[in-house]
């Protein structure tokens, strides 16, 4: 396990550089989990940045910030109704969260981040793109979204592929929802929630939005 979060690491490490924090939770029962901080000073969304795995967001030289799970990807995740879980074979992942800092306390989403990544080893949930991810408060104080839609992988970090007959790691983008996009999401589905957001201009890495318009 030590080797692979190694490279996972590694793999992070020369798409994002450095990560300037880092801090660690263990749940009861659970492999630890790190959330690595990457302050990105140059780069600003826009028609030609669009946001990790998801639409773009206004012009302005304005830095990001990444937070990112390191520990997920250490076991596959595995079929809720499956009688045995292979421990080789599955789908690997780690979160991908990106947003503009200034004003909100987003440090403090590490946490929620660790309980999403934790979630296949505690309810043997298998995180995929387009489903969605509740953490039942807000990502961090004063937060307008308690929910996440997990986005398309191969954006800002390439999967990181393993020897057979493991699985790619991949790093999967989190695009944070309010309630009202969560509820519409559920109904519509989560390409129709991304083509709104794409439609609207929507700069999914403000961590102070409003919801994107859901009618007409």
């Amino acid at each position: 396990m030590t080797d692979l979060l190694e490279l996972v690491e590694a793999r992070l490490r020369s798409a994002l550089g450095a990560p300037d924090a880092r801090a660690a939770v263990t749940f009861l029962g659970t492999d630890r989990i790190e959330v690595l901080r990457f302050a990105d000073t140059e780069s600003a969304p826009g028609p030609d940045r669009p946001a990790d795995g998801g639409p773009g967001g206004a012009d302005g030289a304005v830095g990001v910030v990444r937070y990112v799970t390191l520990g997920m990807s250490a076991a596959p995740m595995s079929d809720p109704t499956a009688a045995l879980a292979d421990p080789e074979r599955g789908p690997r992942a780690e979160l991908l969260l990106s947003v503009r800092p200034g004003g909100a306390d987003t440090d403090k989403v590490l946490r929620p981040l660790a309980v999403l990544a934790a979630s296949p080893q505690v309810e043997g949930v298998v995180v995929a793109p387009g489903a969605s991810l509740d953490v039942g408060e807000p990502l961090w104080p004063g937060a307008p979204f308690t929910s996440v839609l997990v986005a398309e992988p191969g954006g800002m970090v390439e999967d990181l592929e393993l020897d057979a007959p493991r699985e790619p790691v991949r790093f999967l983008p989190l695009l944070p929802m309010t309630p009202t996009e969560a509820a519409w999401k559920r109904v519509h589905g989560a390409q129709a929630l991304q083509e709104r957001w794409l439609s609207h201009g929507t700069d999914l890495r403000d961590p102070f939005r409003a919801a994107v318009p859901l009618t007409g």
